[in-house]
């Protein structure tokens, strides 16, 4: 188990460097939000091809002449499809939304509001949407995270020396699809494998980014980008992306969900380390307070939030 753990902290921390990398990107050169959303998708892909492949060999393996959902993309049905073309829509938005928050804000404060907000949100959304009725504890983890989220926000207006209020925002738009992501695949998980589902929910959300960012011009920003860039752009698609996923689902075989839930919490916190040390972005003592109060409120929403609590990174992971 502690192999387990050591490999979720080890995914959380590589999904923490997607703002870091990310902002130097934006501050660096004309790159737009969308467009390295899009790139990372494009980056991803052919991995997540390769993965879903040796997952249905294994599939058909280990049931030889069976028609077992999953061990080919043929064989799953419109009542599959539809759900994970809808994580696709999700996962555009969500991709445009947080890299755009990263860009208008910081790393530490996006991140911060668009992952711990959404376990919060899950666990009480769950009770009207999946019939999970939220215990007291949930409540007061949602009344914490306002609470931690307010907090940041002051430190951030007493560093920047102003509210950076669309930035905020979006963080919070983000963490509203991030929620909306995470209980559409509580519905459309079941039976569809994992990697199977990862694929079909990035060429969905890249086939849908790419006329966005065609249309509105945001491709022109690439002209701009030096060889560096361009492996920092690969990095962002690779390691994070694929490598931190990989090592997360490897994790999760040894790791009770409860657990797992509990050290992918760690991601948040890493950004803001990692900001501080290469960014040079500071919380303040305002804002540390509230980053502990939004993790202890994520930490105890995933404990006694219900099955969606625990339940909320094993699938909200593609979202990194």
């Amino acid at each position: 188990m502690i192999r387990g753990a050591l490999l979720i902290a080890l995914a959380a921390l590589l999904w923490a460097t997607t703002g870091i990398v990310a902002k130097f990107l934006f501050t660096g050169t004309e790159l737009e939000a969308i467009t390295l959303g899009f790139l990372r998708l494009v980056v991803a892909l052919p991995f997540f091809w390769l993965l879903m492949r040796r997952e249905q060999r294994q599939l058909e393996r280990a049931n030889p002449g069976a028609r077992v959902p999953g061990s080919s993309l043929r064989h799953l049905g419109k009542k599959a499809l539809i759900p994970l073309a809808a994580l696709g829509l999700f996962q555009a938005f969500y991709q445009g939304s947080y890299l755009l928050a990263v860009d208008l804000t910081g790393a530490g404060i996006a991140t911060l509001i668009a992952l711990c907000l959404p376990p919060v949100f899950v666990a009480l959304l769950a009770a009207p949407l999946l019939g999970e009725k939220p215990g007291l504890l949930t409540v007061l983890s949602l009344v914490a995270a306002i609470f931690g989220t307010a907090m940041l926000v002051l430190s951030d207006m007493d560093t920047a020396g102003t509210l950076r209020l669309a930035g905020i925002l979006i963080a919070l738009l983000a963490a509203l699809v991030y929620t909306g992501f995470t209980l559409t695949s509580r519905y459309s998980s079941a039976g569809t494998p994992v990697f199977t589902t990862a694929f079909i929910c990035f060429f969905t959300a890249a086939a849908i980014l790419f006329p966005v960012v065609w249309l509105s011009g945001s491709f022109e920003g690439l002209d701009t980008l030096a060889f560096h860039q361009w492996l920092m752009v690969v990095y962002v698609g690779v390691v994070p992306t694929c490598i931190g996923y990989v090592s997360f689902f490897s994790g999760m075989q040894t790791t009770p969900a409860t657990l797992s839930s509990i050290i992918v919490t760690l991601e948040p916190l890493f950004v803001a380390l990692l900001a501080w040390v290469f960014l040079g972005e500071i919380l303040g003592p305002i804002g540390i307070a509230g980053a502990f109060i939004l993790t202890a409120a994520v930490i105890v929403a995933s404990r006694y939030g219900g099955k969606a609590g625990t339940d909320t990174r094993d699938s909200a992971d593609t979202a990194n």
